[in-house]
């Protein structure tokens, strides 16, 4: 049984991957599952009439296994992935589910936000420093030696924070934060992470945009 997933094509290459870490997120729960899976790009500048029918909400990813439902939301699919695919255990201790839940909404206002005095820098640096030290205690993943949901969840975030402030603000995670850089290099070096994560060029191109609207 083949799954099959619709995810994000990249912002104006329509037949390469996109930068959504949501749908990162499912093809790395896939990935590290060993669960063999189909995915179709789609396009959400131009969303096709196919897709509108299937989630009318437009949003990926979506998921649809033997059932032949199709789920939208990345909470409910690794879920499903989950329950139906339970080796290897990608489960995550239930008082680890939120480490780190914060730190994209801090990276996005930061990236957003053109006045450097407003604190929103700062407030990044905070959550950094709340993730650095939980490594320290509890690494080298989020829940200890064995990768699970929370880190397929955070590290696609944590690649769109490292690309994006790069870019546009020339920012990079202090080098005092030595567990999130070790944390970083393990998880972006992983077999499944470089198969699914989207190009820089793309994931540059697609913030270009959002930023200018």
């Amino acid at each position: 049984m083949v799954v099959e997933v619709l995810v994000k094509a990249a912002y104006g290459a329509p037949d390469k991957l996109g930068d959504c870490p949501f749908c990162q997120r499912v093809l790395l729960t896939l990935e590290e599952k060993n669960v063999p899976y189909q995915l179709k790009l789609v396009n959400l500048s131009e969303k096709p009439d196919w897709f509108l029918e299937i989630n009318p909400d437009g949003k990926v990813p979506v998921y649809k296994d033997d059932d032949d439902k199709w789920v939208p939301d990345s909470d409910v699919i690794v879920q499903i992935i989950e329950e139906k695919y339970p080796e290897p255990s990608l489960v995550t201790p239930s008082e680890y589910s939120n480490v780190g839940s914060k730190i994209f909404s801090r990276f996005v206002n930061f990236l957003k936000i053109k006045d450097p005095t407003d604190g929103a820098e700062q407030a990044l640096l905070d959550e950094l420093r709340f993730f650095d030290d939980h490594l320290k205690e509890n690494g080298p993943y989020v829940s200890g030696d064995h990768i699970s949901a929370v880190d397929l969840s955070i590290a696609p975030k944590l690649y769109h924070m490292e690309v994006a402030l790069g870019h546009f603000k020339g920012w990079k995670v202090p080098e005092s934060f030595a567990n999130v850089h070790a944390y970083t290099k393990l998880i972006f070096s992983r077999e499944s992470f470089i198969k699914t994560k989207a190009a820089d060029e793309f994931m540059i191109a697609a913030w270009a945009a959002k930023l200018s609207t």
